[in-house]
């Protein structure tokens, strides 16, 4: 009976931070996933963007323990990573840049950055950051299980700000998982914009795509097709208001 009544308080637990709709792809993607083997997946992604802080998220004397540095595909430490090693490969042929937190030499996260469009490692599909130089993709924030308490999500972000005000990015694109509801508060708390979403349905070579932003539906049978979401930050305000708002929330 224990065992029922803790799996029934995590059902309203996720039911509280993810509503309904998402707890029931959730749950969905897990039955598809059981009985294919893992032939038929499901994912649901928020698409958001967030402004380039000018104003650093930690104090001067915060975080000063933890060295953030840009690394290149030869250097030793993404033996470390907890990612494939071809998903590895495959972003540093696209050009993404990899920032790598470490305290006293210890590997405690990493957080990736592309000056371009992004092809997905997921599910067959670009996204496009407009307009083209003054908006960025960034993807994958990984902080190690111990750390995530303290100052290394931070220092991550102002190691990012710094890297793309120097090649004069104003936004900065993602998709987040909307079953990852870590993820989605911690880029609220940074001022995020919401774009869009997408739903894709994975199975085998066919893939379907429904989304709420163009090209809205998108039927794949082969990996060299794939939807292409342009995601246009024009418009979205001054960094200068999108800071005012984020302090507000805060």
């Amino acid at each position: 009976m224990a065992s029922i009544t803790q799996r029934k308080n995590e059902l309203y637990e996720m039911l509280r931070q993810w509503g309904w709709f998402n707890v029931s792809l959730f749950i969905l993607n897990k039955f598809f996933v059981t009985v294919s083997n893992g032939g038929l997946r499901l994912y649901r992604y928020h698409l958001i963007a967030q402004p380039i802080s000018r104003t650093p998220l930690l104090p001067p004397r915060r975080g000063r323990n933890i060295d953030v540095r840009l690394i290149h595909e030869k250097d030793e430490i993404v033996r470390q990573f907890p990612r494939p090693a071809a998903a590895i490969q495959a972003r540093f042929a696209q050009g993404a840049k990899c920032l790598v937190a470490f305290k006293e030499e210890q590997f405690v996260g990493f957080l990736w950055l592309l000056l371009g469009s992004y092809q997905e490692d997921e599910v067959r599909a670009r996204y496009i950051p407009l307009p083209e130089k003054r908006a960025a993709w960034d993807f994958d924030v990984y902080v190690e299980p111990n750390f995530r308490l303290g100052f290394t999500f931070p220092r991550l972000w102002d190691a990012a700000n710094g890297f793309l005000m120097e090649h004069d990015v104003l936004w900065t694109c993602s998709r987040i998982s909307a079953f990852n509801v870590g993820s989605l508060g911690a880029h609220a708390r940074l001022g995020t914009t919401a774009l869009g979403s997408a739903i894709f349905f994975c199975a085998g070579p066919w893939q379907i795509t429904l989304a709420s932003v163009a090209p809205y539906f998108h039927l794949s049978t082969h990996s060299g097709s794939f939807p292409e979401f342009r995601l246009n930050t024009q418009g979205l305000g001054d960094i200068s208001r999108a800071e005012k708002d984020k302090t507000t929330m805060e």
